[in-house]
Parts: C-alpha cells; structure tokens; sequence
C-alpha cells in the first residue's frame, strides 16, 4: 500500500535498543514516532505487551528482535487481527554501536514512513 496524496503516513515505534535521537531525527523529517526510552512506563515491557500498545496508537514497532516479535505478529496474523506491523532491522546493515547508524536509520525510516499509509495491514518491512 501506498501513501497517496493526503493519506496519512506510518506511526513507528522504536524498540527499547534504540535512542531517543533516532525518533526524534525522524519526527524533524514529518513523521510519527516514538521510541520506548522515552516513555518510562513503557520500559521492560514483555514483547507481547509492548507490540499491542502499539497497536492501540496505530504504531508498528521498529526492531531487531526478529525472534520474539515475528512470532507475536504470526499470533495477531492467525486470529485475523490487523495491526501496523513490525519495521524488522537488520543488525549488520545498522549495528547500534556504529556512529553512521543513528543518521542512516532516521532517513530510512522516514522514508519507509513517507512510503507507507497508517491503515493496519500487517505491514512486514526489512531496513
């Protein structure tokens, strides 16, 4: 799905493992997001969790936790639930401790954002 003319663009939000800067470079490019740092009450939330509160704001989570939140989202898949999907990174392409990698992952995800609309389609996205 695309984003068309007046369609809204994705909401995201980033997994604990990111820092806040990465949100905020992408909200200073016209998108949504949120990372979990900056939401106290959000933090050491079990996955599961974590991935339904997003739902309830129209967010997909940005990860590279393939292996807990692949299977949270084939859970919501096989009861028919519509979410907003993961945006998966892969971390050899954005290791975290790389300085390039803040820069490089607020173009890319701004650009996924601009790309995608905010209607839930289980939206599966690699970076």
């Amino acid at each position: 799905m695309g984003a068309g003319a007046g369609s809204a663009r994705l909401k995201l939000l980033l997994d604990e493992m990111y820092p806040a800067s990465i949100a905020e470079g992408v909200r200073a490019r016209g998108s949504d997001a949120l990372a979990v740092v900056e939401c106290p009450q959000w933090r050491g939330l079990p996955d599961g969790d974590l991935f339904a509160m997003a739902q309830t704001q129209g967010r997909a989570v940005v990860t590279e936790n393939v292996r807990d939140f692949i299977p949270v989202a084939n859970a919501w898949d096989s009861r028919g639930a519509a979410h907003h999907g993961l945006v998966l990174v892969h971390p050899a392409k954005y290791p975290r401790g790389r300085g390039s990698t803040v820069g490089g992952m607020v173009e890319a995800l701004a650009a996924l954002a601009g790309r995608l609309g905010d209607d839930p389609s289980s939206v599966r996205a690699w970076l």
